[in-house]
């Protein structure tokens, strides 16, 4: 069905396309160093960037990105008006089935992250790691977020039984991904953790001189890298076109913006993505 919105025009609806010279953006309030209510994150910086090409004034609607984000958010609409709360969700999936999307802006990939320790020091690929002496290796207390990538390169080496499981949505307004880095890692409650690559740099980065990040590469059976697109509401073409070809015009200052959080970097796509 959601194939069918590319047959209509676009409908009619008040400040659905920035006509009244407001970006509104819909982000989650503490989630760094995507976005946080302060405006801090990689995303807010984008969005302001954007506005101010646009010319316009930028506004936010937050809500923990977990489930009903979408929902609650650019779906949804300020009580007793057609005006819907925000129409512009800085990071989606490349071809996200929940909204319709623009071409890719961001290429990175998942990373693990340890302490810099003696017995680490050899290890500068994943694969690395599995180089480890076995007695060493089957100590190691591995954290890792579920239905993840990392979980199924541990099954792939054997290693699931050491795995530390996290939530990725815990339902816990308060809780951030990079806890995992923060708290647990730098205490030593876990060995080595694997994260979602933006996350992992910018909270590597955060610990000093501490830490080590080693990104994946591409490896066979498994898929670590991801492409990142922006999000608006289907059907809504004339907004999606105006938000794409920014990113095609200003990939090099996303680029700046997202080198400045360490995020790990991969080539992006140059085609646009046909939106829905």
């Amino acid at each position: 069905m959601l194939a069918m919105h590319a047959a209509h025009a676009d409908p009619t609806l008040p400040n659905n396309d920035g006509a009244d010279g407001v970006l509104r953006v819909c982000a989650d309030p503490n989630n760094m160093p995507l976005s946080n209510n302060k405006g801090e994150g990689y995303e807010n910086r984008i969005a302001s960037q954007m506005a101010s090409d646009f010319g316009y004034k930028l506004e936010y609607t937050y809500f923990p990105q977990r489930m009903g984000f979408v929902r609650r958010t650019l779906r949804d609409k300020v009580p007793d008006t057609e005006n819907f709360k925000c129409d512009l969700i800085i990071g989606v999936p490349k071809g996200y089935d929940l909204t319709a999307t623009t071409r890719p802006y961001l290429h990175s990939t998942y990373a693990m992250v340890f302490a810099k320790r003696p017995e680490f020091s050899t290890i500068n690929t994943p694969s690395d790691l599995l180089k480890l002496p076995p007695d060493q290796l089957r100590k190691l207390r591995l954290g890792i977020f579920s239905q993840t990538p990392a979980v199924d390169w541990l099954l792939g080496n054997n290693l699931i039984e050491q795995a530390v499981s996290y939530q990725a949505q815990s339902g816990d307004p308060a809780a951030f991904p990079g806890e995992m880095i923060e708290h647990d890692l730098v205490a030593g409650n876990v060995d080595v953790v694997f994260l979602w690559g933006p996350i992992a740099g910018y909270f590597t980065k955060r610990a000093g001189d501490t830490m080590k990040l080693v990104p994946f590469p591409p490896t066979p059976g498994i898929r670590f890298d991801y492409e990142i697109s922006m999000g608006t509401r289907y059907g809504e073409k004339a907004w999606n076109t105006k938000v794409d070809q920014w990113i095609g015009s200003n990939q090099s200052k996303i680029d700046k913006i997202l080198a400045s959080y360490e995020v790990p970097l991969l080539p992006v796509a140059s085609a646009p993505v046909v939106s829905k």
